[in-house]
């Protein structure tokens, strides 16, 4: 059987697959943002306090392998914590919500950096103009550095989401049926060739990447057009 064929016949397992990955990668994503926006604020923060809480989250997170988090969200939390109170990740989603736990704890450290960066590279006087119109610090931020931050900050974001969608593969390593997991059932169970079928889940990926990438230049380009 040929490539064509194999990818004509595996399609609907893989558009499952596909189908997957991309709401672990949208829903962690989502809490990431949340995240990154919180932990961004810590770190440009003059509260020590709160900035030294952002550092040791984004140098841990980052320090390590996303591979080794997973692990530790799945089967570390599942031993030392929920099963002492006679709880699984089955009572909570599965892998499926382990997943999503520790792709956001990851994506978050990142998005914090790019939100760090964008609040950064808005210039200094439009808090201090915001500041003296009676704006308190929360606010201005909210309404007048952080709008003008994301303008910075939405291709990097992007490029984080490609960065993430990738990182789902690592989630195969809990069983959770997504495009690189797929690929390896499909090569067990069947008498297909192994390459021809990790080279389809390699389509996939590529096709989904390149349609982001796109977006990312497009976005990164009209927004230089109006600075």
């Amino acid at each position: 059987m040929n490539f064509i064929e194999l990818f004509q016949q595996y399609a609907p397992s893989f558009i499952d697959a596909l189908g997957l990955t991309v709401r672990l990668t949208i829903v962690s994503l989502v809490f990431a943002s949340i995240l990154g926006i919180v932990f961004g604020m810590f770190k440009v923060s003059s509260n020590k306090i709160l900035n030294f809480i952002a550092t040791i989250y984004i140098d841990i997170i980052r320090g390590t392998p996303l591979l080794v988090q997973v692990f530790i969200m799945y089967f570390g939390v599942a031993g030392s914590i929920l099963q002492p109170m006679g709880m699984n990740w089955n009572d909570f989603g599965g892998g499926f919500t382990a997943g999503i736990v520790a792709l956001s704890l990851n994506a978050g450290a990142y998005m914090a950096e790019i939100v760090r960066g964008g609040i950064e590279s808005v210039d200094k006087g439009q808090m201090e103009a915001a500041r003296s119109l009676g704006l308190t610090y929360g606010k201005a931020m909210r309404k007048v550095i952080l709008p003008q931050a994301i303008r910075t900050m939405l291709p990097s974001i992007i490029n984080q989401f490609i960065i993430s969608l990738k990182d789902t593969s690592l989630i195969s390593a809990i069983g959770l049926r997504e495009l690189t997991f797929n690929s390896k059932i499909i090569s067990a169970n069947e008498s297909a060739d192994v390459m021809s079928i990790y080279l389809i889940a390699a389509v996939y990926y590529l096709v989904i990447c390149t349609i982001l990438s796109k977006v990312a230049n497009v976005l990164e380009r009209r927004m230089s057009y109006g600075k």
